[in-house]
């Protein structure tokens, strides 16, 4: 194992062993019940707030940044009704 894949597999288990119980969760003003982000220990923790006892998904900073900027440039929209690609484009 390189040095590189072990630090990616000890950053994998920091994740699968991060305690998110006592984590700030932020939220858009007014959407409590949507899509809830907290910063713990270096790591980004998203939750869906309308099951706040539920999983959390757990990033790294650079697998954030990832995150968001496929978010941004439309990576993860969803086709619309006709199967003619993302809404809105």
């Amino acid at each position: 194992m390189t040095p590189a894949e072990a630090a990616r597999a000890a950053d994998e288990r920091r994740k699968i062993e991060l305690d998110v119980s006592g984590a700030e969760w932020q939220y858009a003003p007014g959407e409590e019940e949507g899509v809830q982000v907290a910063f713990v220990d270096g790591y980004i923790a998203m939750r869906n707030g309308a099951e706040p006892d539920g999983p959390a998904l757990v990033f790294t900073p650079a697998e954030w940044r990832a995150f968001v900027l496929g978010a941004r440039d439309g990576e993860f929209d969803l086709e619309n009704q006709d199967g003619q690609g993302p809404q809105g484009r």
